[in-house]
Formats: C-alpha cells, sequence, structure tokens
C-alpha cells in the first residue's frame, strides 16, 4: 500500500533547485531503512549509510525531470561510482517492477535500483516530489538535498569524497 507521501510526490519543475525547504534537513543524521529491489528482497540501507557516501535519487519511469537528470547522473557515476553508493529509489506511484525493469535496461541505468512500494524512505527522508537528491557523507550525515533538473550535486558529491 503505498502512503500518502508517495502519492503526493509530483514532479517539479525547472525553477527548484539544490537545498530545497522540503525534505530532510541537511545535517541530519540519515535515516537507515529497509527498501526492497524489484525482486522484494530487502535491502538495507545501513550497509552503506555511515560506512561511505551514498547518493539517493527519488524518481519515476513517468518523471521528465528524473530523465533529463539521468546524463549527468550516469557520468558523475562513472566519475564518484567506486567512492559512493549510488541507488535509485522508484516512488511506485503508477509503477510496477516490470516497468521499471524495462526502463532500466532502455536507460542502461548502472546503478542500484530500489522499488518503495511501502514508502518507507519516502517518509524517512520526506521526499517532496520526484527528482529529489539526497547525498549522505561517509559519517552518516545529509550533506545535500536537491530537487529538480537545475540541481548542482556534482559539487557535493566532490565534496564528500574529498574528505575522506
Amino acid at each position: 500500500m503505498l502512503g500518502i507521501a508517495a502519492l503526493a510526490l509530483i514532479t517539479v519543475g525547472r525553477s527548484a533547485a539544490a537545498q530545497v525547504e522540503a525534505g530532510i534537513r541537511v545535517g541530519a543524521v540519515a535515516p537507515v531503512v529497509t527498501v526492497d529491489d524489484l525482486d522484494g528482497t530487502p535491502v538495507d540501507l545501513g550497509q552503506w549509510i555511515g560506512k561511505r557516501p551514498v547518493l539517493l535519487e527519488f524518481w519515476a519511469t513517468w518523471c521528465p525531470n528524473c530523465e533529463e537528470l539521468l546524463p549527468r547522473l550516469k557520468e558523475a557515476w562513472k566519475t564518484y561510482g567506486q567512492q559512493v553508493q549510488f541507488i535509485g529509489v522508484n516512488v511506485t506511484v503508477n509503477q510496477k517492477p516490470d516497468r521499471v525493469r524495462r526502463y532500466i535496461d532502455e536507460h542502461e541505468i548502472p546503478f542500484l535500483v530500489l522499488f518503495d512500494d511501502r514508502a518507507t524512505s519516502i517518509k524517512a527522508y520526506q521526499a517532496p516530489a520526484t527528482s529529489y537528491f539526497v547525498i549522505v557523507d561517509a559519517s552518516g550525515k545529509v550533506s545535500y538535498t536537491g530537487l529538480g533538473v537545475d540541481q548542482q550535486f556534482e559539487a557535493a558529491l566532490k565534496a564528500v569524497t574529498s574528505s575522506r
């Protein structure tokens, strides 16, 4: 069953920018939650949070901002993927695992994708919309939040990897 937070997710326009007012607070301790993968297997985010930097993107296959951000996200993964755990959290609004799998294959998404059909991480991270990014540093603190296509998450990735 989808939570109210998941149903409230909408795609934001181009004017949204980094360090958004909504969502989890920068400096907060990142919640450690368990979210299923596309096969229904639970994945504990605690295997990475507090141990290495993590980038979470809350996204959907129908989100045009998410699709526009994808080339930049893939490029960032090429640059920082050995140091940062990249996780795409599918918000599951109007989504089914097979549709998400097709999207992953068609767009050659190289990082872990989770299917948050219980809105566990959506609620924990207070995701206000799709195309919402949260970057967590190696100590487990939120160091960046961003929303929309104009966000500058690359500088935050550089910061969390250079401080190690």
